[in-house]
């Protein structure tokens, strides 16, 4: 990962020499001032933000995986993301709608990352109350898909009545994008990650009881109420954030838990949940280092580079192993 993170520091669309970067890392000055500043204001905070987002995808990815039983699970099954890419819609293709003076507000990276994280949470609330009321795990997962859908529906209907300038807005930030955030957003990002992340660890014994089913699970004398509800809410929160500063970014969530399983050839979650983010955080590195084309002025859609190198790799994976395990 260590290796990566330098070629992801050191590849962009201005060529920078090796040294120079280290002695930016270290000694916060290089040859030329601009290097030094591209190098700690913007390539540093992005792969950072590489990192924050593989890792925390692929845990949620695992997490979700394991509680509903269901190899194509992943982060987003629950609405988490669709209700965040609402709050965005709202701000974005609201504003087209209600007129041109409030294209300010849509622009700014803040408000976008404040109504992605409103629209998160709002879906996050829905999804523990239902919990409440829910004993059927399976029913959550289906209420989470509906409650994507609903949102889906509603952003059309804003899209509908949006004009073009608008909707490219909206079709930009849907594509994600790791390399906006200032070194104060990347700062709030880690703290929500790491209450993510701390909420995950309790729930690591159960993970594993989980995989022999439910009632394996409250047999043995786990709270599994207890045990769901922690792990929606890490989810919702990994998720929620990612989606709020990066965009929704597709497969990292779902395809690295298995290629993790495949390697590691384990369902033990003491070894899956770190070996998984290590594994998520590579993939974004490699994904982000291609995206944004070394020696050129352009930067690829990451969405669309994390699904076409990693999709192939899944599919070469799965038939060598020729079975999928849980």
């Amino acid at each position: 990962m260590l290796f990566f993170i330098i070629a992801n520091i050191s590849l962009g669309s201005v060529d920078i020499p090796l040294k120079d970067i280290f002695y930016s890392i270290f000694n916060n000055q290089s040859t030329k001032e601009t290097w030094n500043y591209i190098i700690i204001n913007y390539r540093i905070p992005k792969a950072i933000t590489a990192v924050l987002v593989g890792s925390g995808l692929a845990i949620s990815g695992l997490l979700m995986q394991t509680l509903f039983r269901n190899p194509l699970a992943g982060p987003y099954v629950l609405g988490i993301s669709s209700g965040a890419s609402l709050g965005v819609a709202i701000l974005i293709l609201g504003s087209s709608i209600l007129g041109g003076s409030f294209l300010i507000f849509s622009s700014s990276n803040i408000l976008l990352s404040v109504a992605a994280s409103l629209g998160s949470f709002l879906v996050l609330f829905a999804v523990i109350l239902v919990a409440k009321r829910v004993k059927n795990t399976m029913t959550i997962l289906i209420i989470g898909l509906m409650f994507g859908s609903i949102t889906a529906s509603t952003i059309s209907v804003l899209a509908y009545f949006s004009s073009a300038e608008y909707l490219q807005q909206y079709l930009f930030w849907s594509f994600g994008s790791l390399g906006n955030l200032t070194w104060e957003e990347i700062l709030i990002f880690v703290i929500i990650y790491l209450i993510g992340i701390i909420l995950v660890i309790p729930t690591i014994k159960p993970l594993n009881t989980l995989l022999l089913g439910e009632n394996y699970a409250k047999s043995l004398g786990i709270n599994f109420y207890k045990t769901r509800n922690l792990i929606l809410v890490a989810t919702s929160l990994l998720t929620g954030v990612i989606t709020a500063f990066s965009g929704p970014i597709a497969f990292v969530g779902l395809a690295t838990p298995h290629i993790t399983k495949l390697v590691f050839n384990t369902s033990n979650h003491k070894v899956l949940i770190p070996a998984v983010a290590l594994f998520g955080a590579i993939i974004m590195l490699v994904s982000d280092t291609i995206a944004q084309l070394p020696n050129s002025e352009y930067t690829l859609p990451i969405n669309a580079i994390t699904t076409l190198f990693g999709a192939p790799v899944v599919i070469w994976l799965l038939i060598r192993k020729k079975k999928i395990n849980l």
